[in-house]
């Protein structure tokens, strides 16, 4: 596999350790913010890894198998625009951009690319979505039962919530009946019996966490999923890559989910 790194952050760095253990070439970093610590250049990585600015920058000799883009919400859109100009598959996991998802389908198609989308890659928090999806369907014909959710993150992270919790928001709006909108900001007075709170916290170097709360007068049901590290992330974005290269290999292009990895 040929693989561009777009965004040379934690999960930046982590992509190219474990795609390069694979066996994998990293063709090229793009992230014009990166320098090398050694040199205080913009060059390569420590992995000697090219970096450039822009993608316009590289010159190809042959088109990637795939790129991966973990970079910040600002940026993400124009670098989506720039590989599907190109016919890059592209796995993105940065998150922040869903409200310009129609129109990035209609880019994709229109340039007959590839792009492959998750708020979250890893394997567990895909499991917790379905278990989130069966509680609150469950739970949803017992009313005493009241339903929030909450996240915390690395004080890092550009943007609140995280895709992950608006993805497990969707759900369990879409698996039941009593909620019917999320609300993420603050609350400066009671929530509505149809809205679903799930606040955010930034604090530290928290990799990631995400709980779903089912509460009553006499007890509370809490589902977490807790992540350890950025290991799962890495292994699900790689798998991504992997499934959209082949994808894109056979001849068909549009956009798809991590749900279509899991098959």
């Amino acid at each position: 596999m040929n693989i561009i790194i777009c965004g040379y952050g934690k999960m930046g760095k982590l992509i190219e350790e474990h795609a390069l253990e694979r066996g994998w070439n990293a063709a090229a970093v793009v992230d014009p913010l990166y320098k090398n610590p050694a040199s205080g250049k913009i060059n390569t990585t420590p992995a000697g890894t090219r970096v450039y600015q822009k993608l316009n920058d590289i010159e190809f000799n042959t088109t990637p198998d795939a790129a991966l883009d973990f970079t910040h919400p600002d940026t993400v859109y124009e670098n989506i625009i720039q590989f599907a100009q190109k016919r890059i598959p592209l796995v993105v996991g940065t998150t922040g951009w869903y409200d310009k998802l129609l129109d990035v389908r209609k880019i994709v198609t229109q340039n007959n690319s590839c792009l492959l989308w998750a708020g979250n890659f890893s394997l567990g928090v895909n499991l917790f979505y379905k278990i989130a999806e069966y509680a609150s369907a469950l739970l949803d014909n017992y009313a005493e039962y009241d339903i929030a959710g909450y996240e915390f993150h690395h004080n890092k992270k550009a943007d609140s919530p995280s895709g992950t919790a608006k993805t497990i928001a969707q759900k369990v709006i879409a698996a039941g009946t009593r909620k019917k909108r999320a609300v993420y900001t603050m609350l400066d007075r009671a929530p509505e019996p149809e809205e679903l709170h799930f606040a955010s916290l930034r604090c530290g170097s928290i990799p990631g966490k995400h709980a779903l709360v089912f509460d009553s007068a006499a007890d509370t049901i809490e589902l977490t999923h807790t992540a350890r590290s950025r290991a799962a992330l890495v292994s699900g974005a790689l798998a991504a890559a992997d499934w959209l290269a082949k994808t894109a290999a056979s001849g068909k292009t549009g956009v798809w989910t991590f749900d279509d990895v899991l098959g």
